[in-house]
């Protein structure tokens, strides 16, 4: 048998690492098809603007909360039955979706077949697989599986738009699903191999992660209210950038520009913090990364002119990509490998909240003050709050370096 420690980093690791990006760029379809088929949904089940939004909601909800419980099964069978048993169950809900006869069963669709049970392994349970695999390259690695859902945003609402305007959007959803299968099983059997055991130290126990600086619950609370507050701060350009420059009289269109701007940036600063991630740490690419993104959100206070502020959103992608996936190689740190794959999940679902949280807390300031301005200091506080975590992980570390020299 192979040991472990001849896979890492080798051949084999990097066709897992494609094939798992093909997986989550597969998987993240089920996140961007409703907001694409928001507006015919709104037509055909006469539902408000509200209503329509809420498959999209509901998605979501169920993406974060089954991401945890694939992440535990991963653990514990590894991803490739995890991966399998969603790709099945993804397809299914696409196909079954195009055959809605109400606006409640599209709902509960997206929310358990599509979004907690089909999306779910895709994220965070293939990010911490993908860790295993990696030890020299392993922020790089995680950083371009975790470009998966950015780059899932990127290619497929301009697909199925094409798609819905041709030939409707229940023809267009059966056609996701068949695509899913046919797509995602083959490069799920990549994922079949495990790797072997970690090996064990002389006193029975598996080698494992460095020094706590806190207990391991408390130090996994903190690591969830830092993936908490980063992205609050993150949600405000995301969410609010479109209705932000309608109330700036630019239009929704360059709002979508904007939008897509930071997402095309996005994936570039999230592979470049990958390599510098294998350079300086985790915990060194969270504290790059969050201080770039409040300077980011530092500069759309006093600048909104047209061309400033596409400036700035391309400014704010390059410096929010890699902060998400430096929990993942903060977590490998200080947790022991056999829990990777509930604790990634656990923080990457923490992230998913963040946003959820943060798009409407945003809207809600706004609708309290009448102006963004207030909202972009809201999020930088949560950016500060981020910072401050971050800021502890790296003292702690040094100081228990120092203590145990």
């Amino acid at each position: 048998m192979t040991s472990a420690h001849a896979l890492l980093d080798s051949p084999r690791a990097w066709t897992r690492l494609w094939a798992a990006l093909g997986i989550a760029v597969m998987g993240g379809i089920g996140l961007w098809s409703p907001v694409v088929v928001l507006p015919v949904i709104e037509a055909e089940f006469g539902t408000g603007r509200g209503g329509a939004s809420l498959p999209y909601t509901a998605t979501m909800i169920g993406f974060a909360l089954g991401g945890v419980l694939m992440g535990r099964f991963s653990d514990r069978f590894g991803i490739f039955r995890p991966v399998v048993f969603g790709t099945l169950l993804l397809g299914a809900g696409f196909v079954l979706a195009s055959f809605s006869t109400s606006y409640w069963q599209f709902v509960a669709i997206q929310a358990g077949l599509i979004g907690f049970l089909g999306c779910s392994p895709t994220f965070g349970p293939l990010v911490a697989d993908i860790s295993h695999w990696f030890k020299r390259r392993r922020g790089i690695a995680i950083a371009i599986v975790a470009s998966g859902n950015y780059l899932a945003g990127t290619i497929w609402p301009p697909v199925i738009t094409h798609l819905v305007t041709t030939i409707g959007w229940r023809e267009t959803y059966l056609s996701i699903g068949l695509l899913c299968l046919i797509t995602m099983l083959p490069l799920a059997l990549v994922l079949r191999q495990r790797l072997p055991e970690e090996p064990v130290s002389a006193d029975g126990s598996r080698t494992a992660a460095a020094l706590l600086p806190l207990p391991s619950p408390h130090l996994q609370s903190m690591l969830l209210l830092a993936g908490l507050a980063c992205c609050v701060a993150m949600a405000m350009p995301q969410v609010h950038m479109i209705a932000y420059c309608g109330d700036l009289g630019y239009g929704p269109a360059r709002g979508a520009e904007m939008l897509s701007l930071m997402l095309g940036f996005g994936v570039v600063s999230r592979l470049v913090s990958g390599l510098i991630a294998d350079r300086i740490g985790g915990v060194g690419t969270l504290i790059l990364g969050s201080g770039l993104q409040c300077l980011a959100l530092f500069f759309y206070l006093p600048f909104d002119g047209l061309m400033s502020l596409y400036i700035v959103s391309a400014l704010f992608g390059l410096s929010q990509g890699g902060i998400v996936p430096s929990y993942a190689l903060i977590v490998r740190d200080y947790f022991p490998a056999r829990e990777a794959g509930t604790r990634i999940s656990l923080c990457l679902t923490a992230t998913v909240v963040g946003m959820a949280l943060g798009g409407w807390l945003s809207g809600l300031i706004f609708d309290w003050t009448g102006s963004y301005q207030a909202a972009f200091a809201h999020g930088i506080a949560w950016n500060f709050l981020n910072m401050g975590i971050a800021a502890w992980l790296l003292m702690s570390r040094r100081a228990l370096r120092m203590a145990g020299a």
